[in-house]
């Protein structure tokens, strides 16, 4: 079982980051699924279908590692093994946020198949967890999209696992998934990405 205390703050974390992340645009209709962990075996995470500017706390549930529902008749999003891989691999991690911004789907579709986004000069890599200066390069993988989240997730987990180093990963058409130490660290990086992506996409347009 899980503590209630914790499940609480947890479920208070998303429902905060649920108005902040739809407000600023990056988390369109019900799109997006968020989950904070309460536990080494449980994590809360957004029940399906539930729109992300409107979160209560009946709209965040508990499943275990595996993605399974514990105590609960809710059904939490067909993603859920793409948050829970990475809290199995990353004992650190308290939350994975997946965000459908304009800015990350599009330019995930710019991307040629097989090639990640590269980041390099930007002072504001330093927002992410480790990075030191601007004289580095920020890879990003860009998977592809697919109905078949199992696989996905052991692609996923299978890359993170030797490149551990990396803050976040897009889908391709779909959106971005980051995670962080805290809820604060995570939304950091959203807000660091999406900075990041809207100068790319800039700079594509400006530079052909």
């Amino acid at each position: 079982m899980f503590d209630v205390t914790r499940y609480a703050i947890a479920a208070e974390s998303i429902v905060d980051a649920g108005r902040f992340l739809y407000q600023r645009g990056w988390s369109p209709a019900t799109s997006s699924n968020y989950s904070a962990r309460i536990d080494d075996e449980h994590i809360a995470i957004t029940v399906s279908g539930r729109h992300k500017g409107q979160l209560g706390a009946g709209d965040v549930m508990v499943v275990d590692l595996s993605g399974q529902p514990v105590q609960s008749n809710c059904r939490s999003s067909a993603e859920t093994r793409l948050h829970t891989v990475l809290y199995e691999l990353f004992p650190d991690v308290g939350a994975v946020l997946h965000t459908h911004s304009v800015k990350a789907t599009v330019l995930s579709r710019l991307l040629e198949p097989g090639r990640a986004l590269e980041l390099e000069g930007y002072e504001l890599q330093k927002a992410f967890s480790g990075v030191q200066t601007h004289e580095s390069v920020l890879s990003v993988p860009v998977f592809d999209n697919t109905q078949d989240i199992d696989a996905l997730a052991r692609e996923t987990k299978a890359w993170f696992a030797e490149h551990p180093e990396q803050p976040g990963y897009l889908i391709r058409g779909h959106g971005l998934y980051t995670w962080g130490s805290t809820m604060a660290d995570c939304l950091r990086h959203v807000e660091a990405f999406e900075f990041l992506f809207e100068c790319e996409l800039e700079t594509m347009r400006v530079r052909p």
